[in-house]
């Protein structure tokens, strides 16, 4: 996927390219092999119409998009809701598809740019002032691990179960952790201690939502899933990964570390 909207205002065509059109590959491409039997397509929270509403979007709610980034993730939502119709729901078809809408992503070994936890990762490691360019815009924050459990799931469910679970589903924070910009850094610059601070960004900034939240009762009822780490929690997992990680740490077992914290919790 191209998952920046900052880098889809410099180059939507790539954007829609990829999100749109590589979306439709790889599900043209399953649906000629018998050995698939479950599609998980991950989107994203930005498929929907936003309408700086309070109250979390559901999975009927309508597609749409500011930007390119946005509007390329709804287009993939009504690629794989054209394929689903068309190719596999069918009494013979072996494949059973679904898609996933996760909230703010975070984790450690994100190095992305325009991306607020890297960015604020780099400029603390090399003792700079973070700059941000919309302190109080509101996301539905998570670690990396809360969607990929949901995702895990719901592909056993769609394989055991198959067109009962093919449809759209939401997988975000609890309220709670619905948050600002600012509340996010402000944790982060306290886990990351020392010199660690940031400033608004004055300059001009193209178009991105202010506010963005998920209803994930779906989820929740109908497939047992839950958020289980706080945000708190989810920011004190990725800054102990970067730290050790320059202290050139053994990875692969922290990763299997924090992975295992998550299950157990």
């Amino acid at each position: 996927a191209q998952p920046l909207v900052r880098r889809s205002y410099r180059d939507p065509l790539e954007t829609w390219g990829t999100n749109v059109m590589g979306m439709a590959n790889v599900l043209e491409a399953a649906r000629h092999q018998s050995s698939v039997s479950a599609i998980v397509a991950v989107t994203s929270d930005k498929c929907y119409e936003n309408q700086e509403w309070v109250w979390g979007y559901r999975e009927d709610e309508s597609m749409g998009g500011h930007d390119p980034y946005s509007s390329s993730k709804g287009c993939a939502e009504l690629a794989v809701a054209a394929y689903r119709n068309s190719f596999f729901s069918s009494s013979d078809s072996k494949n059973s598809i679904a898609t996933a809408r996760a909230g703010n992503v975070i984790g450690g070994g994100d190095w992305s740019a325009d991306r607020l936890i890297p960015d604020a990762i780099k400029a603390f490691e090399s003792n700079q002032i973070l700059r941000i360019r919309n302190p109080m815009a509101t996301r539905p924050w998570q670690h990396v691990l809360e969607p990929l459990a949901g995702y895990l799931i719901l592909a056993q469910e769609l394989y055991n179960q198959g067109s009962k679970y093919a449809s759209g589903w939401n997988f975000g924070p609890g309220d709670k952790d619905n948050r600002s910009v600012k509340d996010v850094i402000d944790v982060m610059v306290e886990c990351w201690g020392g010199s660690a601070r940031w400033e608004k960004d004055g300059a001009e900034q193209p178009h991105e939502a202010n506010l963005l939240k998920l209803d994930c009762s779906k989820a929740r009822q109908c497939l047992g899933w839950m958020s289980r780490w706080s945000l708190e929690t989810a920011i004190e997992k990725v800054v102990d990964w970067h730290k050790l990680f320059k202290s050139n740490a053994d990875m692969r077992a922290l990763c299997i570390a924090q992975i295992e914290d998550y299950v157990k919790s």
